[in-house]
């Protein structure tokens, strides 16, 4: 189990559109055996998850440790995880989240649950946040060196700059 990829993945659930099973299927693009157990129910429950996970990586982008540690302590209360050691594709001993009995949507909060719960402890809850770029809401994981990035992607990053320089030669230009 790779605790940062799943960390990864958290925010990228968190930033998912879950409306339909179409949907999910689409957001499980790399994971084709989750694909075909894919159901309502999973959305249902996924969007729900969803809510219940915004305010940990709100709270991570102010460095909030109390709040994102309570918030994650809740969720994993709410979504008990059982790990299993597992060893396929020649990948070697590793841990899964959950047995093949899980459902698609127990299985996703499992790794998200113990990824970001993994990387708060080891990296701390500043490593989530919320993109600053308007209007984006995005989350994302800070996995920078020196814990600096504010944007979900490179996309609203650029979009900053050209606006902010944008902005400053509006300032500057003769009226």
């Amino acid at each position: 189990m790779d605790f940062l990829r799943y960390a990864e993945r958290s925010a990228a659930l968190l930033n998912a559109d879950l409306a339909t099973v179409d949907a999910l299927v689409g957001h499980l693009a790399d994971r084709e055996r989750l694909q075909e157990q894919a159901s309502d129910r999973d959305c249902m429950l996924l969007r729900k998850f969803q809510r219940e996970l915004r305010p940990v990586f709100e709270a991570g982008q102010s460095d909030d440790v109390a709040t994102v540690a309570g918030a994650l302590n809740e969720l994993l209360a709410r979504h008990p995880i059982t790990p299993r050691i597992a060893e396929h594709d020649g990948v070697g001993l590793h841990l899964h989240v959950a047995t093949e009995s899980a459902s698609v949507a127990e299985l996703l909060i499992g790794e998200s649950l113990l990824g970001l719960a993994t990387l708060v402890c080891d990296l701390g809850a500043d490593r989530l946040g919320v993109c600053a770029g308007s209007p984006c809401t995005n989350a994302f994981v800070d996995t920078s060196p020196n814990r600096s990035r504010r944007y979900c992607s490179e996309r609203c990053s650029s979009r900053a700059n050209v606006a902010a320089y944008r902005a400053r030669q509006r300032a500057t230009a003769p009226v």
